[in-house]
């Protein structure tokens, strides 16, 4: 009730207010009023707008004032302007001149540097090929049988001492304390003598007799001849004028004749000792005063005379290769009458025979026909790709391949692939060695391959980030070689009858190669086989039992096989 009358209260208050406006208006008050309040707005806007005119006015006048002093810095700033531009004008011109005259320096500068840089690289090409020569003509002069293929026979007077691999102990030279040592035995004397004892020893009565004796003997050679004749009484055929005699014993052929010792003696002096027959003949007369006169056809003849008589033994040799399980083979150089020939060697390690077989040349050529051909154990060789061939199985001589390791050692420095193949290599050959004919171990084995793998590896990593050079590719090729071959390179290390190089093939070419050098001309191919068929004879018989000097003799005694048989 409160609310609605306070409402009622209210409208009430807006209506009495209303009609009070009403009234106004209808009065005329209220419109007096409205325009006496109009026009004094309308006067206060005029006002107003005449302080704003008179303000636009001012306003105007500080502007063209401003333009006209805007013009005048204009113009000195446009005057200053375009003389600063004719002088840049002028500086730019000048500019340009130079640059062109900098870019025709700078091109011509360039074709200079592409010139220098032209005849840079062709120097250093052309230096990169005298730096090859010069490894390539180091690496020959260099190139002996320590880094190489070639044996130590051919160094000459001046070649390198041999090295002596053994390690040193620091012990001084001689017997050890508690070893019995190794004298000579003294033989059965042909002449004695007795020394009476001193009497300054007899008579003294702290000196007495042990019971023992001392004996020292001097040996003497006398060199002489026994000379057996044989005579026999001539008769004469009345009739038809013949001469007769009583028939001599086997050996008095001719009016003289030589015994086989003597036979056996000049041709042991001619194919062991490589004396030429010359020297022979000279000794021989010298030693016997005169008594022994033997002629160098005489002693020349002998490889021929024991080449016939000693088929027997060369067949053995023969059987005993073809048994092998395993074989040295290497063919060597030989001159006959001014022509080259080759030598080819075989030998069994296992069997200990040797054969020399005369040969018109190397390759296939010279195996045809011979035992290689038909061998079907495992060849040992010097990587002669010819005996690949033949044979069942191959063993290349690592005792190569250290030297050519060698020699890449020392024209590739930079290389670390040659030192550590060379340290295996060693390894391997020295534990086969150890094994004393036993087999090796395969765990062992197994890694020596692996170690072996990674190396190469490693090498050709090497040549592939640095190429080899141009004039020395022997370190390339043997790592080609190793990578090809690894099969024949390591079957040493599987087969204990295999040896590790070809050695035994290489020190009997030495004494083929001695002999020529030394001691002999051959003349004729009949000469040439003789002398290989007799160094066959002679170094097997050398490894067996028994004294090869009487072993020789006895060969002299067999009689000549007669042609039909």
């Amino acid at each position: 009730m409160n609310g609605l009358s306070e409402r009622l209260w209210h409208l009430e208050l807006q209506n009495k207010a209303l009609q009070n406006q009403l009234a106004g208006f209808k009065s005329g008050n209220a419109y007096v009023r409205l325009r006496n309040e109009y026009e004094s707005i309308i006067h206060e806007k005029d006002r107003k707008i005449r302080e704003l005119e008179k303000e636009l006015s001012k306003a105007h006048a500080q502007i063209i004032d401003n333009r006209n002093r805007w013009f005048l810095v204009y113009e000195d700033v446009q005057k200053e302007a375009g003389e600063a531009v004719k002088k840049k004008g002028k500086e730019a011109e000048r500019l340009q001149k130079r640059a062109v005259k900098a870019e025709k320096q700078r091109d011509d500068a360039l074709e200079s540097v592409k010139e220098w840089r032209r005849k840079y690289y062709e120097l250093s090409a052309e230096t990169e090929d005298l730096k090859g020569l010069a490894k390539k003509l180091t690496a020959q002069v260099n190139k002996d049988f320590e880094n190489s293929s070639l044996p130590s026979s051919s160094q000459g007077a001046e070649r390198k001492k041999i090295p002596n691999t053994r390690t040193k102990t620091g012990r001084r030279r001689g017997g050890r304390k508690g070893h019995e040592g190794h004298r000579l035995t003294q033989r059965k004397a042909t002449e004695k003598h007795h020394l009476p004892a001193p009497e300054e020893y007899i008579n003294d009565p702290d000196y007495y007799a042990t019971g023992e004796t001392l004996k020292r003997q001097k040996i003497v050679l006398k060199p002489g001849v026994e000379i057996i004749e044989y005579e026999a009484e001539v008769f004469r055929n009345r009739k038809t004028a013949g001469r007769v005699h009583a028939e001599f014993p086997d050996g008095f052929d001719t009016d003289i004749c030589y015994d086989s010792s003597v036979k056996a003696f000049a041709f042991l002096l001619a194919n062991e000792g490589n004396m030429s027959a010359g020297k022979i003949k000279t000794v021989l007369y010298e030693a016997t005063g005169g008594q022994l006169n033997l002629s160098e056809a005489s002693i020349n003849g002998l490889c021929r005379e024991f080449s016939i008589k000693s088929e027997k033994e060369r067949g053995e040799i023969i059987r005993r290769i073809m048994e092998s399980p395993a074989v040295n083979t290497d063919f060597t150089n030989a001159n006959v009458n001014g022509e080259s020939k080759q030598v080819l060697i075989i030998a069994s390690p296992s069997a200990e025979a040797y054969l020399f077989m005369a040969r018109e040349a190397k390759g296939h050529k010279g195996i045809c026909g011979t035992l290689v051909e038909n061998y079907v154990g495992t060849l040992i060789h010097d990587h002669d790709t010819t005996f690949y061939r033949y044979g069942l199985r191959h063993q290349e001589c690592m005792q190569h391949n250290l030297r050519y390791l060698t020699g890449s050692e020392e024209n590739e420095p930079e290389r670390k692939w040659n030192k550590e193949m060379h340290v295996l290599l060693r390894e391997m050959i020295h534990y086969k060695n150890g094994l004393g004919g036993k087999e090796a171990e395969r765990k062992i084995v197994e890694e020596f391959e692996k170690r072996y793998d990674r190396i190469l590896e490693k090498a050709g990593k090497e040549y592939e980030d640095e190429p080899p050079n141009d004039y020395y590719r022997e370190g390339y090729n043997l790592y080609q070689r190793l990578v090809k071959y690894k099969e024949s390179d390591l079957l040493f290390l599987h087969e204990k009858n295999v040896p590790a190089d070809n050695s035994l093939a290489e020190r009997l070419a030495r004494q083929y190669k001695r002999k020529q050098k030394q001691a002999i001309v051959m003349r004729s191919d009949k000469n040439f086989a003789s002398i290989c068929d007799s160094l066959s004879v002679i170094n097997t018989c050398r490894k067996e039992e028994g004294n090869l000097y009487e072993k020789v003799i006895n060969i002299f005694e067999r009689p000549r096989p007669r042609k039909d048989s």
